[in-house]
């Protein structure tokens, strides 16, 4: 009965021969002549990266649209995004929060398999953990206890912050933060904070965008989205902390004229669209699951 409605008569495309991510904000997506078009309106804001008109969106082109602040979904374009395995996700400004993102369903299995075996056994848990450890240090670590890993790494970002502060011309304290009250921490801590959220956010993208596995992490293991965090930190010394401090020092600079969550926010969404911050944390993802049985380079 539906058969050439909305062209959900076509065939998928593999999402290995599709494009990646696509970014839309202040319009409407719909479904218009048998595809999505997403319209914008006549006004056009400050760093709207589209001018006002209607675009046609190639959905069986990408893996998934980001959705961002203004925006609007009609029912027929959910349905066309269904069916050819296309997911969506509601997204901040600049790509800085990840509100919702349900998976990629058609065709994305092999990663999430890869992932959960790799999980479930103790020893190859811990080897991804190590490489993980391993692409952020630029060395193995030659210890096996992942308690010890950890001890290992945080001693080792304490340096971090130090010379990160040193670089950025900011005082620094050390790490301190109060969930019970954030705002009462210095400007270089809330910096932290907000940029910690963002990249986070970031890495919310990319796992929803390979379809893994958000619970099953392998330095992180309570949180529901342990493996969130663990895609995040990996972009933490080139990422996080730079966008933090950098961010401390123009609130600073201004005499507290500046918001530090918007300026932070604002760094942030311009370092990952820069640095394409997002596909490389997709390409790590795939590179970890895809190297899980490899073994490391100066492993006992």
């Amino acid at each position: 009965m539906l058969k050439g409605r909305l062209g959900l008569e076509t065939a998928r495309i593999p999402h290995a021969d599709r494009a990646g991510l696509l970014w839309l904000c202040r319009g409407a997506l719909t479904a218009r002549d048998g595809t999505l078009s997403f319209e914008r309106g006549a006004k056009k804001k400050e760093n709207d990266p589209l001018d006002p008109g209607h675009y046609g969106i190639p959905l069986q082109g990408v893996s998934m649209i980001l959705i961002g602040p203004g925006s609007t979904v009609s029912h027929d374009a959910l349905r066309l995004l269904a069916r050819h395995g296309t997911a969506l996700a509601a997204v901040g400004e600049d790509g800085v929060r990840c509100y919702t993102a349900p998976p990629l369903i058609a065709n994305r299995s092999g990663l999430a398999r890869r992932q959960a075996r790799a999980w479930a056994d103790p020893s190859t848990r811990l080897h991804v953990a190590r490489r993980m450890y391993a692409w952020r240090m630029g060395e193995v670590l030659s210890n096996e206890k992942i308690s010890v890993l950890r001890g290992i790494e945080g001693a080792r970002m304490k340096e971090t912050y130090r010379l990160a502060a040193i670089r950025a011309g900011i005082d620094w304290r050390g790490r301190r933060y109060d969930r019970a009250r954030p705002g009462t921490s210095d400007l270089p801590n809330q910096a932290l904070n907000h940029a910690v959220s963002a990249v986070e956010a970031a890495a919310a993208i990319a796992v929803s965008a390979t379809a893994t596995l958000p619970q099953l992490g392998f330095i992180h293991e309570d949180p529901g989205q342990s493996f969130v965090l663990d895609i995040a930190d990996l972009f933490r010394d080139s990422v996080t902390i730079p966008v933090a401090f950098c961010s401390a020092r123009k609130v600073k600079e201004s005499a507290g004229r500046r918001n530090i969550e918007r300026v932070t926010r604002r760094e942030c969404g311009r370092t990952l669209q820069r640095e394409r911050t997002i596909p490389k944390m997709i390409d790590r993802i795939k590179a970890l699951f895809e190297e899980a049985e490899t073994p490391l380079l100066g492993s006992p």
